[in-house]
């Protein structure tokens, strides 16, 4: 079934849909990890957006259960170059196509995604409308055009948990509140912006109680729950949309060991009094270079943003701990006097290389040692 996909510059592009009719209109990005789509798809981080894979193959390991980041697929298309629909991995319980249909979301193949992603990197992430329904290209870079975008809009209001729940050994148990079996563990409070399951196994198997909660759960809430420390997760959009979050973050920085990851790092900068800026066409893929300033070391990393903290508006008490090794920008933070750090990249992965996993054992750290 032909697909025309019209961009906000005028760019038009054909290619084909091979999950049915449909339209889809957001803020059209590409993604560089080689394997790994299923995670893609159930990252919050991807709420608004249209996803392109630059890698030319998609589909060939199929989908299963295990690979599941949230209950949902986010992104409302998946552009990929060729589309395999005859899996081959003995972990496939089905196709790329049926879980995208499952879920309502068009699968466009046919795409000529180098083109894309080199018009991507030279004007910006932008405003993109898919449609096998409107094959008009004008009309739809019209229709692309009149899209409100992402910028200023609180997107983490459709992905966060509508109540709160915890992590066990059978994945998500609906409650709030600690039970005995969390006797003996670090219990960890964890601000659900677009949580992935990955964050919660981690901390779970490193010997955490865990209880998510949602977004606007206020700080005197968090508090009364007596928490060893606090988790602020990844999520979509621009973090200076989200509403009244920021006040909360502000309100904790004193009271327990910090730790954010992604959206939850850029709230921290928010709450520590930075600023953020939109980054020209963001970082999505499972290969991005990080330097840890503190030993020196690199490590590949996992990243989704397409915002970012910036230096220069940090206060002194706050100082950066990470770079990004391709264009400077800021990877990580710490406070200089409170048990409070955040970096911008992923590192629970799904998908992605282990390098950053220590960063878990860091918040373990803290949060003993403020036990004590």
């Amino acid at each position: 079934m032909k697909a025309v996909i019209g961009l906000e510059d005028g760019t038009v592009l054909v290619g084909e849909s091979f999950t049915g009719a449909g339209e889809a209109v957001g803020e059209i990005v590409f993604n560089t990890s080689m394997s790994g789509y299923q995670e893609v798809l159930t990252d919050p981080s991807y709420e608004g957006q249209l996803v392109t894979m630059t890698y030319p193959l998609i589909g060939n390991y199929g989908v299963n259960a295990s690979d599941m980041e949230s209950v949902t697929l986010f992104p409302r298309a998946f552009l990929m170059r060729e589309y395999q629909d005859v899996p081959s991995n003995f972990r496939a319980t089905g196709t790329l196509a049926d879980l995208l249909k499952k879920h309502g979301i068009l699968g466009i193949s046919g795409v000529d995604t180098r083109r894309l992603t080199r018009i991507i990197r030279t004007g910006g992430a932008m405003r993109a409308m898919i449609s096998t329904l409107d094959l008009d290209g004008e009309s739809l870079v019209r229709r692309a055009r009149e899209w409100h975008g992402l910028i200023g809009r609180d997107m983490v209001q459709a992905v966060t948990a509508q109540k709160p729940y915890r992590w066990t050994e059978e994945g998500l148990v609906p409650g709030c509140g600690w039970t005995q079996a969390d006797e003996g563990r670090l219990k960890v409070v964890a601000f659900d912006f677009g949580i992935k399951h990955n964050q919660l196994r981690i901390l779970f198997d490193r010997g955490c109680a865990v209880q998510v909660v949602p977004a606007t759960t206020s700080a005197a809430e968090v508090l009364d729950l007596k928490p060893d420390g606090i988790f602020l997760s990844n999520g979509p959009g621009d973090p200076a949309g989200v509403a009244g979050v920021v006040e909360n973050i502000r309100s904790l920085l004193d009271k327990k060991p910090i730790f954010g990851i992604c959206l939850g790092h850029q709230m921290l900068g928010l709450a520590y009094g930075a600023g953020t800026y939109k980054l020209k066409f963001g970082h999505r893929g499972g290969n991005q270079p990080v330097k840890d300033l503190t030993t020196g070391k690199v490590e590949i990393t996992s990243q989704n943003h397409g915002f970012c903290v910036d230096p220069a508006t940090l206060p002194p008490d706050v100082e950066v701990t990470h770079i990004n090794l391709n264009d400077g920008s800021v990877e990580g933070m710490r406070h200089r006097r409170l048990p409070v750090f955040s970096v911008q990249y992923h590192p629970e992965h799904a998908p992605g290389p282990h390098d950053a996993e220590y960063l878990f054992d860091r918040f373990i750290d803290l949060m003993r040692q403020e036990k004590k």
